[in-house]
């Protein structure tokens, strides 16, 4: 069975700056894509993003900068925890019931 390699991840301003070179004329998507050593599909879709969306293209899901976002993330998780640990003690008490 063959193993799978890891997806690789881009930053923002790495699309945008590889999108601007496809932009400028001097050399096609593909040339484009093969210096950077990526997909030229991968690279048609950020052009394509991008062109419809400009500045909100990439937004990333990355981990939030500001701490408010952070603290919303961290107590969502917490309560999913919370959530399903009492769940668990709703089914043994039901069992010990019996």
């Amino acid at each position: 069975m063959a193993q799978q390699t890891p997806r690789r991840q881009y930053d923002k301003q790495f699309k945008m700056d590889a999108v601007e070179l496809t932009l400028k004329g001097d050399r096609t998507a593909k040339e484009v894509a093969d210096d950077l050593g990526i997909n030229p599909y991968v690279l048609y879709r950020w052009r394509s993003k991008y062109l419809t969306e400009k500045d909100g293209a990439f937004p990333g899901t990355g981990n939030p900068k500001d701490s408010e976002t952070e603290k919303l993330r961290k107590l969502e998780r917490e309560l999913k925890i919370v959530t399903e640990e009492r769940e668990i003690l709703k089914k043994a008490l039901a069992v010990f019931s019996r």
